[in-house]
């Protein structure tokens, strides 16, 4: 590192003293005629261009280990996924609306506990770098609780209160003369927020907290998961007294739930159309195979061509296909959500 720096003072105090040596000692540049001037311009002009090339070169080189500093630190905050949890295949993609970021404000992680295997999909209001750090707390939190809390409810309060926390702090930061707690720190900040947990037995259970519903794909069908009406994102309102999981049923060997942020259905093309996501969803596994990996490409070229390359906002996509062999009978007469599978 040392010799690098000695190298970035040396050749731009080498080039100057070629110039100032030239000019004061050189006897061409002390004379007046036009073939001096112009040898003495040629030899300035050669010193000033390598000064630049220099300086162009050393800011290129530190924006290159910015950015390799920058994308270890987002991969550590969401971290690819493993391509396989606990029995289901995994396929996750996300893009930042801010240019030369790699992560937004969109999160999501898979986590296999003694459980069941529980997801998080969330959408922090806003997007870009100014939301990392909300996804940084959300994220952080959720992988401890999934481990600690035995009911989803409690790992959802976990969360509400790890939000709360992180609001407050920012608000003291970014206004520390006015002194003690903030008043209402979540006033105008919210997380829209998907808790998935799938059993051993495939049973699915959701609590949602104002976060587009997954899609299951089952064969050639592309249908919601459940329409049950979601509670409030987090921040704006506190959680209500009672927390039931919404019960949605079986996934089966070979169905694969897609999970996505508002980003997707929102994405607009040239003429302010709405990007049809059941009907690329309906399009992709009508194609062939259903795999999550070919279901993430075709979705993800489809809304790429429909907004030209470039979404306005933070996208997520998440795919989970239970490859398990064996599936549990469910008990007779539990109650489930708005679908239920039942092997016989």
């Amino acid at each position: 590192m040392n010799r690098k720096r000695l190298l970035a003072l040396g050749l731009p105090t080498a080039w100057g003293a070629v110039a100032i040596t030239y000019k004061l000692a050189c006897p061409l540049a002390q004379q007046n005629g036009l073939g001096a001037r112009i040898v003495t311009s040629a030899v300035f002009f050669a010193v000033g261009t390598g000064l630049i090339l220099h300086v162009r070169h050393a800011l290129l080189r530190e924006l290159r280990e910015v950015k390799k500093v920058a994308g270890v630190a987002q991969s550590v905050l969401l971290r690819p996924l493993p391509p396989r949890v606990d029995g289901l295949n995994v396929a996750a993609a996300q893009l930042s609306a801010d240019r030369g970021a790699v992560i937004g404000g969109d999160l999501y992680e898979v986590i296999a506990t003694e459980h069941g295997v529980r997801v998080v999909m969330g959408d922090v209001r806003g997007h870009g770098l100014a939301a990392v750090g909300t996804v940084a707390a959300v994220l952080g939190s959720f992988r401890e609780a999934v481990h600690d809390e035995v009911d989803l409810a409690c790992v959802l309060r976990r969360l509400e209160r790890a939000l709360g926390r992180h609001l407050r702090e920012r608000a003291r930061a970014e206004h520390p003369s006015a002194g003690g707690e903030p008043e209402s720190p979540v006033a105008e900040e919210f997380v829209t927020l998907l808790l998935l947990e799938i059993r051993p037995d495939g049973e699915v259970r959701v609590l949602n907290c104002g976060h587009p519903w997954p899609y299951l794909l089952s064969g050639a069908r592309a249908e919601p998961l459940t329409r049950a009406e979601p509670l409030p994102p987090l921040g704006p309102f506190p959680l209500p007294a009672e927390l039931p999981a919404v019960r949605c049923g079986q996934l089966l060997p070979g169905e694969t739930l897609f999970l996505h942020t508002d980003g997707v259905e929102d994405a607009r093309d040239g003429h302010g159309r709405f990007f049809p996501l059941p009907a690329a969803l309906a399009e992709a596994v009508a194609a062939g195979p259903v795999s999550p990996q070919s279901v993430l490409r075709a979705v993800l070229a489809g809304l790429l061509r429909h907004t030209g390359g470039r979404p306005a906002d933070d996208v997520a996509l998440l795919l989970l296909r239970n490859d398990r062999r064996h599936v549990v009978r469910q008990p007779p007469g539990e109650p489930v959500g708005h679908r239920a599978h039942r092997l016989t």
